[in-house]
């Protein structure tokens, strides 16, 4: 049950009061040693996402887009003249967490891929899905170097490399609630914005690999790009031929255990192994992450699964889990936007712009169905939300350097995330 709309208030100012300026400074000098300030932090982060989140699902929207606009009201009471929460924004106990939030977004979301069905929806989804990678990622550079012309071309890349994931979480919930996922339409977008999630952890790992290249000193060459993407692939690869052996040994091990509830650590532990792994070859954890849930399968871990007496997979298992940090990640993603930026024409514009261009480069979905029984317009439509996968995108981005400059600016941030929010809104009444 959500908390009621006349307790949030008190709430807030006892989070004010009780979580003061130098608390918050003291956590962030100490590593988050003080548990103090981090623990009414958590409270006040899980009860703001729990009213935006029921806020939004009562009008019909995605609840996480309620969990970033709690966020992004706690990180800018400033502008209210109550700066006594800012220090949330980087506090090193939350910032890990919420990656570690990020890690089992993309575990689900590998553990609900099937690569069988994904190869079953045939040429249409992968051309779409190619199409929806390289026109958002060439309109978003296009965007960036006209309004920032300044700035390094790798950050207007990195801009059109955060337009080009399609969020499958979102689109497959509208088109639940239209009753089309067994569609013609449907099966295209659902294995289209798969397809398209993998692309763009293979873009995410490139565009990383390069940025981190050059702000190192080394030249940007076309040999290097060749040589990261080639990483990608292969560890994605090996993960799938090699992964399904290492998760059948892991399980095994598991179940030389006695007594019951080790099927949950063990998924978890082979998870970070896997994401570790990636991160040992120069890629995003999460794609490591991915991974493993691509490559876990029901049968490895069965016998674990029987000793549960509820009979639960690794998925309803992992429910708690993610229900307690991902509302950390999405808050904390909307706590750092600012609000700020937006006083001047050149922010508006550029999120006009951003929004303009995330929207019409998913249209060229459309190209590449090639059934002309399809609705080529309904498979641009259902490929325009990001979602969460946008916002790994610009919290990675920013945490980038090159010259000592951010690779996506505070600008820049608050317009992906508002691109965000856009897209994700308007994905449901356009469908329908």
């Amino acid at each position: 049950m959500a908390l009621p709309l006349r307790f949030v208030p008190p709430v807030v100012a006892l989070a004010g009061l009780l979580l003061p300026e130098r608390a918050l400074a003291s956590a962030a000098v100490m590593g988050g040693m003080d548990m103090m300030p981090v623990l009414l932090a958590i409270v006040l982060i899980l009860v703001g996402a729990q009213l935006g989140g029921a806020l939004f699902a009562r009008i019909g929207q995605p609840p996480v887009l309620g969990e970033l606009l709690a966020g992004v009201l706690i990180g800018n009471l400033g502008l209210l003249g109550w700066h006594g929460l800012e220090g949330l924004r980087q506090m090193p106990a939350l910032e890990m967490l919420a990656q570690i939030g990020v890690l089992f977004l993309l575990f689900e979301v590998g553990l609900g891929t099937n690569l069988a069905q994904m190869a079953a929806v045939g040429t249409s989804a992968m051309l779409a899905a190619t199409l929806g990678v390289i026109a958002p990622i060439g309109l978003g550079f296009v965007v960036a170097l006209v309004f920032f012309p300044a700035h390094h071309p790798l950050s207007h890349w990195y801009i059109g490399a955060a337009l080009s994931a399609t969020s499958v979480g979102i689109t497959a919930r509208v088109l639940a609630d239209l009753g089309r996922t067994a569609s013609r339409e449907g099966r295209v977008i659902l294995g289209a914005a798969v397809i398209d999630d993998v692309l763009g952890l293979l873009v995410l790992a490139v565009i990383k690999g390069v940025i981190v290249a050059a702000a190192g000193g080394r030249a940007f060459d076309a040999g290097s790009v060749l040589v990261i993407l080639a990483k990608a692939v292969v560890f994605l690869a090996v993960a799938v031929v090699l992964g399904r052996q290492l998760s059948k040994r892991v399980f095994q091990l598991g179940a030389l255990l006695p007594g019951a509830g080790a099927l949950l650590p063990f998924a978890v532990a082979f998870c970070f192994l896997m994401s570790w792994l990636a991160g040992l070859v120069g890629l995003a954890p999460i794609v490591g992450a991915f991974a493993a849930g691509l490559v876990l399968d029901e049968v490895h871990y069965r016998e674990l699964r029987a000793r549960d007496s509820a009979q639960r997979d690794v998925q309803a298992l992992l429910g708690p889990l993610t229900g307690f940090l991902l509302p950390i990640f999405f808050v904390l993603m909307g706590m750092r936007v600012d609000l700020a930026v937006f006083g001047s024409g050149a922010a508006l514009g550029f999120t006009v712009a951003l929004v303009a261009v995330a929207l019409a480069s998913k249209q060229a979905c459309s190209l590449g169905v090639l059934d002309r029984r399809t609705d080529r317009l309904a498979v641009g439509l259902g490929m325009i939300p990001r979602g969460e996968v946008g916002l790994i995108f610009a919290s990675i981005g920013a945490g980038l350097f090159i010259a000592g400059e951010p690779v996506v600016t505070p600008l820049m941030y608050s317009s992906v995330v508002a691109m965000v929010a856009v897209t994700t809104l308007l994905t449901p009444p356009l469908l329908a």
